[in-house]
Formats: C-alpha cells, structure tokens, sequence
C-alpha cells in the first residue's frame, strides 16, 4: 500500500502542479498538520484516498475550518485496511497557545487511548505532529520532542511512527531514523510511504 505523508509546507509539486498519474496508487494520505485547510480538501478530492490528519501547533484554524473530506485521528486509534493508526497532535507547550502540551498533559492523553489500544493489540503507526525526545526534535523549547512518545513506541513497537514539526531545513540531518523495531519518518512537505 503507497500512503502519502504530509507536513508542515504545501508543495507546490502537488498543489500548483498537480498531476494525477504520479499519485494514482496512493490508498491513504496523512497528514501531521500545519497544513491549510485548504490544501488538505484539494489533495482528498484530487487523489480519491481517505486522508487522516492530526493537528499541528499552528493549526487553530481547524477549530472553526476544518479540512474538508478528511478525518481527525487526534486522540483516536482508527483501523484502515487492517492497519492501526493513533493519532496525537500538537507540540510541546511554550507559548500558552491552543495545542500545545507539557509532558504530563500528553500522557494524560495516551492515558485515555491505552483501553483502545490493548482492545486492538497495539498499533502499527503512530502519527504525531511532534517528534519524540531526541528522536529527529530540536533543542528548542518549541521543537523539543515528548519523553511520553519515547515511551509509547518502546512499549507498543509500531512498525513506522510519523511526525512532522521539524522541517528539513532546519538543519534536521535525517527524514528516516530507525529506532529499535520502529521506522521513524520525518512527514516534512509530502513523502511517499510503501507500507
């Protein structure tokens, strides 16, 4: 299965010059925010796959324009084709702003997810905004990945845990780290996964 990846930067590849034949096998989109509404509403139209999104720190918007055709996985587990997905957006809290987490706020949140996840066995991917601590973060208060993330892949070993929020050009040296049995992925712009 071809999923495409999103994050962060709208690619012009996709949104100016969007051409059908290079995404004709894409049976799944998702997205790890900071990502216009828009954008996403264009990209489930024009490539016929459900897309599945978390938000990212700068996606207030989402509250009261929420991408069109597509579904949030935040705080959920959703099971598509047999693969199971969690979804936690936001970032790591330093500004007071909306969707923003400390440490204990986001365990308090795969605290709620943990009776869905042992119903289902686990997962298979974990999908953030945020990456985990010292896993492809930054060293900024802003950037700085969640220990509760470390935690929740060394438990449940998913197959692949995709995150956007650290852009490429920021001097982040790798899009793909492997972590023990997980395939960590950075989402940056768009990246296509052969699942």
């Amino acid at each position: 299965m071809k999923i495409l990846l999103l994050s962060d930067v709208e690619s012009k590849y996709i949104w100016d010059y969007f051409n059908p034949e290079r995404f004709k096998d894409i049976e799944l989109v998702i997205s790890c925010g900071d990502l216009k509404s828009e954008y996403l509403s264009f990209i489930v139209t024009m490539i016929k796959a459900p897309l599945l999104y978390v938000h990212g720190n700068h996606d207030t918007d989402y509250l009261t324009n929420p991408p069109e055709g597509c579904q949030c996985i935040d705080d959920k587990l959703v099971v598509y084709k047999g693969i199971r997905i969690v979804g936690l957006g936001g970032s790591k809290f330093y500004n007071s702003s909306l969707l923003q987490y400390t440490e204990a706020q986001m365990e308090m949140r795969i605290a709620k997810l943990r009776p869905r996840i042992w119903w289902h066995n686990g997962f298979d991917i974990l999908v953030t905004h945020a990456a985990a601590y010292g896993l492809g973060d930054g060293d900024d208060k802003c950037h700085e990945g969640f220990k509760a993330f470390n935690r929740l892949i060394d438990k449940y070993e998913p197959k692949y845990f995709i995150h956007g929020h650290m852009h490429l050009n920021y001097g982040n040296k790798e899009r793909i780290i492997k972590y023990k049995n997980t395939t960590i992925i950075n989402a940056y712009q768009y990246y296509i996964l052969e699942y």
